[in-house]
């Protein structure tokens, strides 16, 4: 099969096109023949940083779908022909979704509803598994007033729709007027530029009581906006990390019983995850769920290094 692959960790020129053996699925997996992947800052992440790889190469992707054409001892034959999305599938694996094929888990080969087309499916599984973390993983959020940073990027465009459906009140942050189109469609109820200085103000004015649970994409540059509006024993959560980390105000979050997570989706439980996927699927079949803007890319013999540009997870097509 034709794969993007590195055979060791580097900057975009370690990355290839090239012919490897098609893999196989084992006991418990399925093999999928890939429609479209969808890349994530993940992909470029892991391919910059970390030692020696597990296997002779790695080809990168944690997201994608297509049909499943194959299955392993104990997987039920009735998957076969099945149109599904898959999640994690390089993760501590070395087949991942920038090929023509992966084997993942069963269990990581998820359906798609009738409806749902293989662009939007492709994006599903990173952004929207770590949004539902952040947002449900402490329960209920109905009735809640909810921030969401940087609500036109892939985590952020996901966790508007996931705590609209949750019956939350949705403030986000954007960085332009493009931006704050894409976070009006995925259903914000108020959008504030960051880029301007009363940016906080209008934060506040949008939540007078206090905003109860903050998604964070940016902690060393937000925590003293995040400071200013969180209510007492509300939740800041952030699920990505900068070069510097933030100088965290113990004292004044404290004070206030705030609690700081960090989250990585790779570390949720089983449980966590299939809660995620039921409330992902449901939503999919409600049509509260709207895809971002694709930016297409062929998985050709040129090199593929301008798929490790884009932050928000555009699907690629295999």
């Amino acid at each position: 099969m034709r794969a993007a692959v590195y055979e060791g960790r580097g900057a975009s020129d370690v990355l290839q096109v090239k012919e490897v053996p098609t893999p196989g699925p084992g006991v418990g997996e399925v093999r999928l023949r890939l429609h479209v992947a969808a890349v994530n800052p993940t992909d470029w992440k892991a391919r910059k940083s970390g030692g020696d790889l597990d296997a002779d190469f790695q080809i990168p992707g944690q997201d994608g779908a297509g049909v499943i054409e194959a299955v392993g001892p104990g997987v039920d034959l009735g998957r076969i022909g099945e149109r599904a999305w898959v999640y994690h599938a390089a993760y501590r694996r070395p087949f991942g979704t920038a090929a023509q094929y992966t084997v993942v888990p069963a269990r990581q080969a998820v359906r798609i509803p009738e409806g749902t087309g293989f662009d939007q499916a492709a994006a599903l599984g990173i952004p929207y598994i770590t949004a539902y973390g952040c947002l449900l993983s402490d329960g209920p959020i109905d009735g809640q007033t909810i921030l969401v940073h940087g609500g036109a990027g892939a985590v952020g465009h996901a966790a508007i729709q996931l705590a609209r459906r949750a019956g939350a009140h949705v403030i986000t942050t954007v960085s332009s007027k493009a931006k704050a189109a894409i976070a009006t469609s995925a259903g914000a109820h108020v959008i504030v530029d960051y880029t301007q200085k009363s940016a906080l103000e209008q934060v506040a004015a949008a939540a007078r009581a206090g905003v109860d649970r903050i998604i964070e994409v940016d902690l060393t540059h937000n925590l003293e906006l995040d400071r200013a509006v969180i209510v007492p024993h509300g939740v800041i959560v952030t699920y990505a990390a900068d070069a510097d980390d933030p100088t965290v105000p113990v004292r004044a979050l404290m004070n206030g019983n705030v609690t700081l997570r960090f989250v990585m989706v790779y570390g949720f439980t089983p449980s966590t995850i299939a809660a995620a996927i039921d409330d992902i699927t449901r939503g999919l079949v409600d049509g509260d769920l709207t895809p971002l803007p694709v930016i297409r890319f062929s998985l050709s013999t040129r090199s593929p290094r301008p798929m490790t540009r884009w932050r928000s997870a555009p699907p690629a097509r295999c």
